[in-house]
């Protein structure tokens, strides 16, 4: 079954088996994933901000609520590889697609700390960006992070996004606490030149 929906939205949003670039290929995520990404997720650091752990041996939860998900249709999340070392580094997700509204947001993007800085993050925007944008011809991308998330809020501005505010008491996260939020976004008038920009942040590479 989980497989089987995994297959439904990626075909819906005309996902290939992979999205594939210079340093990265994202491939939609699937059990075989497991074993590989729980070694990527095992760092404390990365789940500093995020709404629960997936370090140690509460991975298994995070993977199997990523699972009900895709079964919700809410999420398409991504196993992020290298394509020079050939291992998985993180993991990133479409979530909740409008085709009504040609709307859909990006988020829980997460990578193993020795991939902070390069390449890694930038190239995953820019397949995600570009295949919503050319392929699904959307006219909205967002992006939704957590207040007190400076390192993420600092990845997104880089991208070009728009800080369009905060939302209050937004989402309750680890340990109980209410988290404010900050709402970014993308539109596809936006996206020719910030494209660019991230094609020439790559090419001169990490940063």
């Amino acid at each position: 079954m989980f497989d089987e929906r995994q297959s439904e939205i990626a075909a819906a949003l005309r996902i290939p088996s992979r999205l594939v670039g210079r340093y990265i290929c994202l491939e939609p995520l699937k059990d075989r994933h497991r074993e590989e990404l729980r070694i990527a997720a095992d760092d404390e650091r990365i789940w500093q901000h995020t709404i629960g752990a997936a370090h140690g041996n509460r991975f298994d939860d995070w993977f199997e609520e990523i699972k009900r998900q895709i079964t919700s249709g809410r999420q398409l999340p991504f196993a992020v590889r290298s394509v020079q070392s050939g291992k998985l580094v993180g993991s990133t997700s479409y979530f909740d697609p409008n085709p009504r509204h040609q709307r859909i947001e990006i988020g829980s993007t997460w990578y193993a700390p020795q991939w902070w800085g390069s390449q890694v993050n930038p190239e995953c925007k820019l397949l995600l960006l570009a295949h919503a944008f050319e392929i699904l011809k959307l006219n909205r991308v967002s992006f939704c992070t957590d207040v007190l998330n400076a390192r993420s809020q600092a990845a997104i501005e880089k991208l070009g996004a728009s800080r369009e505010g905060i939302m209050r008491c937004h989402m309750v996260v680890q340990g109980g606490r209410v988290r404010d939020s900050v709402l970014y976004s993308i539109i596809s008038s936006d996206w020719p030149r910030l494209k660019k920009g991230i094609e020439k942040r790559l090419a001169k590479g990490p940063a």
